[in-house]
């Protein structure tokens, strides 16, 4: 009934307006927009394999399907090493003796290893596919009931960018590096042992000198994580922060063509496209520099292994075979120890995509009391007892924005909240769903603490439409359901009929008709009465109307006040007023300033009571409000 983000894409989460919520300094711990993420905790060292192993939950269930696959890739590696030892028999053999006739046997079993080898690799694709697929889905799925259940201040905080690029390009750097860095590190370091082995059975002198390199490489290749996982993590925020850009600016379209702004938003994304730019570029020089040694030094190595074996050989301290079987084995461990770059390279780019991916989901969830039977006062309607609120980013030593509310609406009765632009009347009504928590006091429905009452029933029992409407890209029918899914039809036409939504049976395809992102193919005041409609739509027991008709031309407005008389009459209903003819609407009206409820009445008695109520109703501008932020 109500619209809350358990079932609002995040990025669409209701918020408070700029009059409302003038953000000071965002939060330095979490990002907004163009903005990004710390990696890691504080005070804990990162480690790639520690962030890597966070994955081991999802990856638990296909954990047969991943050594299955391992095992395919590690026996065609294997197979590989047999072929030095072939060519050796064949040097030694056949060709030593011209034998042409004892040539074809050894020729088939290494043709039988290319096809044994192939397969395997085939095995190992066929075998990873599908529940790799369904791990992403998994996982991308947890993500988006994760950005449902949190609370909307962690939203006011991220930028949505940096949340799409974790669900799409992350999830896909997480799934290919169990594709196939985890699976050819394990198959690798095996083939690398093995091979070593090999080596060494084949003559211990020329593996000392093939040998050689490890030491420098592993030293090298420590002080390439370290700063190739720092620039992964730069692109990857980079790369959010350049999806936020894209998308307010689709978003943001008209705004952009009736200024002229185009110009400047190009140039900021080219600015931030040249930064990512540089970020790739400095992680592909620093592979660039890993690569070149691991290339270079390996092949000098094998260099002067070469020379060696090849002075052994022609001394007869070495047999030709064995020094080919030597070579060819050192040839067929080039690819495990090339490949060492890119491997490193690709798991700390998985490694940041998990930092960045489980930085969402350790967010902690606004807490549920647990269920209690609590006092039910039928006709008690809605309280507030000092009731507090400030926003956590609020700089220190400045007042709560709201610092001690008391309020009492009466059950069915209608009350009006009016007050000054930035005295937090938004803020007051996002307090009753609990899209955001009181700092202090008790809200009770009914004489129920609302932190008793479980999320979805509470969402439930308490309608809210916010002045500035949300519509997403589904057909009308859709967009109001969503404040009662089980409504029936006539619950629909007469919602419709309440908002003055009479335009519907106009659109092409009726309430079946999509609406497109954002609602933009519709007026603003065609919006609002869907944003209406969509609250009132499931006679809900309370109704919370956030400057409702702010968008409407005199006559429609006239209109729809008509028909939501009929509604506020069958229910408890908060709704916030900047018109004398909203005001109307209302039994009594309580004016919020300074923090506090500073005048309860109805109109005429405030008129003659209250300045603060005259100036705002005579359209005067209103008393500052000291030392509060605008929120």
């Amino acid at each position: 009934m109500a619209e809350n983000q358990e079932s609002t894409p995040p990025k669409s989460s209701p918020r408070p307006r700029q009059e409302d919520r003038d953000q000071p300094d965002p939060d330095p711990v979490r990002p907004r927009a163009g903005t990004a993420a710390p990696a890691g905790q504080p005070g804990v060292p990162r480690s790639t394999v520690r962030s890597l192993l966070r994955l081991w939950p999802y990856a638990r269930p296909i954990r047969g399907r991943i050594a299955a696959s391992v095992s395919a890739a590690m026996i065609a590696a294997l197979s590989v090493l047999l072929v030095p030892l072939v060519l050796g028999r064949i040097v030694d053999g056949p060709i030593a003796h011209h034998d042409m006739a004892a040539l074809w046997p050894p020729a088939g079993v290494l043709l039988l290893l290319g096809v044994i080898e192939a397969a395997l690799f085939y095995t190992r694709r066929v075998i990873l596919a599908r529940p790799l697929a369904g791990l992403e889905t998994a996982m991308r799925g947890d993500l988006y009931a994760k950005l449902q259940r949190l609370p909307v201040s962690f939203h006011d905080r991220w930028g949505s960018g940096q949340l799409l690029s974790r669900a799409t390009s992350d999830m896909f750097t997480m799934r290919m590096f169990l594709t196939f860095p985890l699976v050819f590190l394990i198959v690798n370091s095996v083939t690398f042992l093995a091979g070593t082995i090999l080596m060494f059975t084949l003559d211990w002198r020329l593996a000392l000198i093939a040998l050689l390199p490890a030491v420098p490489l592993i030293v090298l290749t420590r002080h390439f994580e370290a700063g190739y996982s720092e620039a992964a993590r730069r692109a990857q925020d980079q790369n959010g922060d350049l999806t936020t850009v894209i998308e307010e600016s689709v978003l943001g379209i008209r705004i952009l063509k009736a200024f002229g702004r185009h110009r400047t938003m190009a140039e900021r994304f080219r600015a931030q496209t040249h930064e990512l730019r540089g970020t790739e570029l400095h992680k592909a020089g620093l592979l660039a520099n890993l690569w070149s040694v691991i290339v270079g030094l390996p092949e000098l190595a094998l260099g002067c292994a070469l020379a060696v074996g090849a002075y052994l050989v022609a001394h007869d301290e070495l047999s030709a075979g064995t020094l080919v079987a030597f070579l060819s084995t050192a040839l067929a461990l080039r690819w495990p120890v090339e490949s060492l770059g890119w491997l490193l390279a690709y798991s700390n780019e998985a490694a940041t995509a998990t930092d960045r991916y489980f930085e969402v989901m350790d967010e902690p969830e606004a807490e549920q009391a647990p269920a209690r039977p609590g006092p039910q006062l039928p006709g008690d309607g809605i309280r507030l007892r000092g009731v507090r609120f400030r926003y956590p980013d609020a700089p220190a030593g400045t007042p709560d924005l709201l610092q001690g509310i008391d309020l009492h609406i009466r059950s069915g009765e209608t009350m009006a909240l009016v007050g000054a632009t930035g005295s937090g009347k938004t803020t007051l009504t996002a307090l009753l769903p609990r899209l955001y928590e009181a700092t202090a006091g008790v809200i009770t429905l009914d004489g129920r603490d609302i932190r008793d009452i479980p999320r979805a029933r509470l969402r439930e029992l308490v309608s809210v439409a916010f002045e500035e409407p949300t519509l997403f890209s589904a057909s009308v029918r859709e967009n109001i359901l969503m404040g009662a899914p089980d409504a029936s039809p006539e619950q629909l036409r007469q919602a419709l009929a309440t908002a003055q939504a009479g335009f519907v049976e106009r659109l092409p395809a009726g309430a079946g008709t999509q609406v497109g992102e954002q609602g933009l193919s519709l007026s603003g005041g065609q919006r609002q009465r869907l944003a209406l409609a969509r609250a009132v739509v499931g006679d809900p027991a309370f109704l919370v109307l956030d400057d409702p008709l702010s968008a409407l031309d005199v006559h429609t407005e006239a209109l729809v006040e008509r028909a939501l008389r009929q509604v506020l009459g069958s229910t408890t209903a908060l709704v916030v007023a900047h018109r004398p003819s909203t005001v109307l609407l209302a039994d009594r009206v309580a004016v919020l300033a300074d923090g506090v409820i500073a005048a309860v009445g109805t109109h005429q008695d405030l008129l003659k009571t209250s300045a603060i109520y005259r100036e705002l109703m005579s359209g005067e501008a209103a008393p500052a409000l000291e030392g509060s932020p605008a929120r």
